[in-house]
């Protein structure tokens, strides 16, 4: 999967059904063209946020047409991840092995 770009799709559906939604999770996340990774929901605005894996944009809207569930945007994103020490992680790593406080 590493070879595949990373979207986010956003689906505002204030009329939105959770159950056919659900029903549609299992189809589309066995959809060798497109992987789903993780969807994040705001229910009191009934906007989904889903993370996906696929060759492009298009791929994406064929799958999602397909099974008839709308989306507003698809837009290519990289993930950040944040380091806890920044440049300075070797500094930190060597103070603590010697901290007394280690395994509190």
């Amino acid at each position: 999967m590493a070879d595949k770009k990373t979207f986010m799709m956003v689906h505002k559906t204030p009329d939105i059904d959770c159950e056919k939604v659900q029903a549609k999770w299992r189809e589309i996340a066995q959809d060798e063209a497109g992987t789903w990774i993780i969807s994040y929901v705001n229910k009191e605005k009934r906007i989904r946020y889903c993370l996906w894996q696929a060759d492009s944009e298009e791929v994406l809207k064929h799958i999602f047409t397909e099974i008839g569930i709308s989306w507003d945007s698809v837009i290519e994103v990289e993930a950040l991840k944040p380091d806890m020490w920044g440049e300075k992680w070797e500094e930190h790593l060597k103070a603590e092995m010697y901290a007394d406080t280690l395994g509190d």
